[in-house]
């Protein structure tokens, strides 16, 4: 999993029909990195998030073949 907070929405007005509704997210990784990120959960802008890859990413979508390379899996509240 990263570590990344997100910096802003990605605004498309075309897209792959096996991609379900949901918002691209761009965020930056703590070392800086950015990536375009998949959010089923509705984060905003400044929040801090965990986001995985790969086939870990596309397989969260049960039954469909979705070109998900990172998803948003969680939005982390507080770190102790």
């Amino acid at each position: 999993m990263i570590q990344a907070r997100v910096i802003g929405k990605v605004w498309s007005t075309r897209r792959v029909t096996s991609l379900p509704r949901g918002a691209l997210l761009e965020v930056e990784t703590d070392g800086g990195g950015k990536l375009i990120a998949y959010d089923p959960l509705g984060c905003d802008a400044g929040e801090t998030v965990l986001v995985t890859q790969g086939s870990v990413a596309a397989s969260y979508f049960q039954g469909d073949t979705v070109p998900v390379d990172a998803l948003i899996i969680g939005s982390i509240d507080d770190k102790k």
